[in-house]
């Protein structure tokens, strides 16, 4: 099964849609992600059901 999300996309969780989060790596269906405007930020790491793709970045 191949992933929904590249890496280096722009997304948001689902809970949380303000906050942009970009695609780091992908492995074993779970998504890797860093803030976008807080590399710093500790990693953050979801599900596919978990995230969407941000509108305003679609590939």
């Amino acid at each position: 099964m191949e992933n929904k999300y590249k890496e280096g996309q722009v997304v948001h969780a689902k809970v949380n849609p303000a906050l942009k989060l970009v695609i780091r790596r992908y492995v074993d269906r779970i998504y890797y992600c860093k803030v976008q405007n807080d590399p710093t930020r500790k990693e953050l790491v979801y599900f596919e059901r978990e995230i969407e793709a941000d509108q305003a970045s679609t590939i």
